[in-house]
């Protein structure tokens, strides 16, 4: 049996202890490490490599998209997982343009805490529908207010359609279905997508569009 190695990293001790207590009814996945903020953290990450980090967002000293940043720059292949609450929306788009596998709610399900690290642990970006309405909602808003006009889209009616439908939780099976063609012709307008964007998932990419005001949801 494969054993995942997982980093937390949160500045609430009541947090880590919650998560490593879910996590040690698994014997699937180890705590190895933890760390109160991001500069903590780093030294560790480097030394103890492991398979999957989970990342607070608002910490002292070095919060949770700073140290992304920062791994990114290193160079680092390790897949975040955004630990949030629910009033932190713009941060949680920005970490997923950053690069995050995925975000939880800090108080997610055992399930859902199991599922999103074995996605992340395959390289798969899982994409919470519920999470997905409140970015969406949290961007629209801000764009409403603001008064911003929606700017010109790189992307094609389809890819645009398509993405639309993964940011509300679609999958590419269902996608098909709806549009009338084949799966694979999905993932290749993704690919497309992912090109033109300049990103490497759908999470980044919804984010990135979400961002930019590409979408119209």
């Amino acid at each position: 049996m494969t054993v995942y190695k997982i980093v937390i990293v949160d500045d609430h001790y009541v947090v880590r202890e919650g998560l490593k207590l879910i996590l040690e009814t698994n014997e699937q996945f180890q705590v190895i490490g933890e760390a109160e903020h991001g500069l903590e953290a780093l030294p560790m990450i480097q030394k103890l490599q492991p398979d999957v980090i989970l990342m607070d967002l608002n910490m002292p000293v070095m919060g949770g998209l700073e140290t992304m940043q920062e791994l990114k720059k290193q160079g680092s292949q390790v897949p975040v997982i955004i630990l949030t609450t629910y009033n932190e929306d713009e941060l949680m788009i920005s970490g997923l343009a950053i690069g995050a596998k995925g975000y939880l709610l800090k108080d997610t399900s055992r399930e859902n805490l199991f599922r999103n690290i074995e996605s992340a642990v395959r390289g798969e970006t899982l994409l919470s529908a519920d999470l997905m309405e409140r970015v969406i909602a949290a961007k629209s808003q801000e764009q409403s207010a603001a008064a911003a006009p929606q700017a010109s889209s790189p992307l094609s009616e389809k890819e645009t359609f398509i993405l639309q439908a993964v940011a509300r939780g679609y999958k590419s099976k269902v996608i098909a279905s709806d549009m009338n063609i084949s799966e694979r012709t999905v993932k290749a307008h993704l690919t497309a997508v992912y090109n033109k964007l300049g990103v490497e998932s759908r999470s980044q990419a919804v984010a990135v569009a979400l961002e930019r005001g590409l979408l119209d949801i």
